[in-house]
């Protein structure tokens, strides 16, 4: 065409339409800015790909044409190319980029070729009277929820003053301030568990406070109308921690048949025993009695895994709710587990029936252990209590560091280990522990020990008149260690000669510390220590002798604890002392068998049998002593052994 037309087209004036209102009017959208188209076509260019892919794309396209050329060209046409061509081109590119770069520096810096505004976030719309009916309608509601409770309350202090009915929030007090309590939800637990007391037990003692309802507070005020008020709140109350739970502890003889011991709550004068039909307990007696039981249960849970992990010489048996462990041999030691949450009355379901079979023959019971038989041990129990007491103790309350700057935990002993060079052993005795088992089995031991000992002493108190055996216990005892003094003296010469005998009595053995300073070592049994006291006896019956002897003026010519002449005594050995009067013409010999007993003799000077003969025709010789006579004893008059030869003494000593 000769004549052409050049025809612009531009974009419409008119604008997108963004909403039409109800009455009909087109609301029209804001034309873009500069800045925003300029965003907006920013936007449809990919930045992803590099130079690299646009360089391939060109040069494919150059080889395409070229490829067209070459074909149309001559076949002998050889293009030359310029050496230095591709060092010209790299140098033009980068001359481009850094006039570009530069041009970009020059548009951001002086800001009169463009400026860069942010992009306006799309607008939401805001409308107020929304927000404003919402904020009012939650207002009203909380408002509601507010007025609801007032009137709750003012009608409930309404009633309480009517009907003298105690207040709910006064007992909430109250039991805050004995028992930890916090709100969950809507509900009001508390925690009875000794956790915070230094306890590790997994069981849980979380416990629920509600408000009892008005009608059983106004009929418990009817019936007991004399009584104290009912409280307002109700306490519930795990069903595995209702009811009432103790530790029973029992020593009992082995025995050949079985046994068949029934622990029962009512048999044994528990503290806390459970309520009748229709009477509820105080909300403080509840709880006090669930924490004991939660506290039994862990006592016990933990006695018998230390049952099961030790190695005992005679294994220990944890069968259901009791552990039996062998204390002495023929004596075990039963502890178990009594729990009775009252419901069923027949207490078959809170204490099962146990049957302990012996494997050994022992001897018949001995009198002192026929008291113990079957009987619960209340001391034995509050040990119990105060062992896993100091454990919780343990755990909470560290020794302090030496030096301050030290680690928390180790004790003052383990921390001068390092300093005073311990060996191997040294730090493993000071790893090791006693279990609560092995410290309740060696007071049981001790307490056994303690008992015989104390039947030995009476027994022979009893059984010898003279001299008399008094013993002194010492009060300050620990659990188990003790101490006794034992006194031999004769009634009216305790001034003359008393024979003091030390027994420190442990938890298998026997200490005993004789007046001469000979210390002798016992076990177990009763005959040992009733041997060592019968030869004390007897050996101070021969010094208050020779005592008494001295204060009459009389000489000690021999004496001996052991005698070889006689037949052999079947315990301790016979001894014997010769005393002469003050004029020489009177002797007494003592001779004493503990098997027989005290034999008195006595000879004069000059001897009444005396004859002259043609051999001995000297009157010097019927000076010597005759032969000895016997003394009864249980003839002559006196209260007792030393009064007698007193008497005796004083008889011979006299001219006539």
């Amino acid at each position: 065409m000769a004549n052409s037309v050049n025809i612009s087209i531009e974009a419409p004036i008119e604008n997108q339409i963004q909403e039409i209102t109800y009455d009909g009017q087109e609301i029209y959208q804001a034309p873009l800015s500069m800045s925003e188209n300029l965003a907006r076509l920013a936007q449809k260019i990919d930045f992803a790909k590099s130079d690299d892919e646009f360089c391939n794309i060109k040069k494919e396209g150059e080889s395409s044409s070229e490829v067209k050329s070459e074909e149309d060209k001559e076949p002998g046409y050889q293009s030359s190319l310029w050496p230095w061509d591709s060092v010209r081109n790299k140098l033009r590119n980068a001359l481009t980029e850094v006039c570009v770069l530069a041009d970009v520096l020059s548009i951001a810096k002086e800001k009169r070729y463009m400026v860069l505004d942010p992009i306006q976030p799309d607008s939401i719309e805001s409308r107020p009277m929304v927000q404003v009916y919402g904020r009012k309608k939650a207002l009203s509601a909380a408002g509601a929820v507010l007025l609801n409770g007032v009137e709750r309350l003012r009608a409930s202090e309404t009633m309480r003053m009517t009907r003298n009915m105690p207040d709910f929030h006064i007992d909430l007090l109250r039991l805050r301030q004995n028992w930890r309590l916090k709100k969950v939800s809507n509900t009001i637990v508390g925690d009875l568990s000794y956790r915070t007391a230094g306890s590790k037990y997994s069981q849980t003692g979380v416990f629920e406070v509600t408000k009892a309802p008005e009608e059983q507070i106004a009929q418990a005020m009817s019936m007991n109308a004399a009584g104290p008020t009912p409280s307002a709140l109700r306490v519930t109350v795990p069903p595995e921690l209702q009811g009432v739970a103790f530790i029973s502890v029992v020593c009992q003889k082995e025995q050949e048949e079985v046994v068949t011991a029934t622990l029962s709550s009512s048999a044994l004068n528990c503290p806390g025993t459970l309520p009748g039909d229709g009477a509820e307990l105080h909300w403080q007696q509840k709880l006090e009695a669930a924490q004991n039981v939660l506290f039994c249960k862990e006592l016990f849970a933990r006695m018998a895994a230390e049952a099961v992990q030790l190695d005992a010489s005679i294994p220990h048996m944890v069968v259901g709710n009791q552990i039996m462990a062998t204390v002495l041999p023929g004596i075990q030691l039963l502890i178990g587990l009594c729990h009775n949450n009252g419901q069923n009355n027949n207490n078959s379901e809170a204490v099962k029936t146990k049957v302990v079979t012996s494997v050994c023959r022992g001897p018949p019971p001995q009198p002192e252990e026929r008291a113990a038989k079957n009987e619960h041990d209340h001391v034995l129990e509050h040990s119990l209590h105060q062992l896993l007491r100091a454990v919780h103790h343990a755990h909470t309350h560290h020794p302090f560091p030496h030096p301050a700057t030290g680690p928390l935990g180790p004790s003052k002993r383990r921390s001068l280990a390092g300093p005073m060079a311990a060996d191997r052993y040294e730090l493993l005795d000071m790893s090791k522990e006693q279990s609560l088992l092995e410290q309740i089995i060696q007071q049981a031991q001790h307490f056994f020990m303690r008992r015989r000992s104390e039947y030995v002493l009476d027994t022979i108190a009893k059984e010898v008149k003279d001299p008399l055996i008094v013993s002194h216990w010492n009060a300050l005892n620990s659990p188990t260690q003790s101490c006794v003094k034992i006194n031999i003296m004769a009634y009216g010469y305790d001034a003359v000669c008393r024979t003091s005998l030390v027994v420190h009595v442990g938890e298998k053995t026997l200490k005993c510390i004789c007046r001469d300073g000979k210390v002798r070592h016992l076990s177990y049994e009763l005959q040992e220590l009733r041997d060592l006291i019968y030869c004390q006896i007897y050996q101070h019956q021969m010094t208050a002798v020779q005592a008494v002897g001295r204060c009459m003026g009389w000489q000690l010519l021999a004496s001996s604890s052991h005698l070889g002449s006689g037949p052999v005594e079947p315990l301790g050995n016979a001894s014997s002392c010769l005393l002469a009067s003050p004029n020489g013409d009177r002797m007494i010999a003592i001779r004493c068998e503990p098997s027989v007993g005290i034999q008195v003799f006595i000879a004069q000077s000059p001897r009444k049998d005396f004859f002259v003969s043609e051999l001995v025709q000297d009157k010097k010789w019927e000076n010597l002593g005759g032969a000895f006579k016997e003394v009864k004893l249980e003839k002559m008059e006196g209260k007792n052994f030393l009064n007698k030869m007193e008497l005796l003494m004083a008889c011979l000593s006299s001219p006539s």
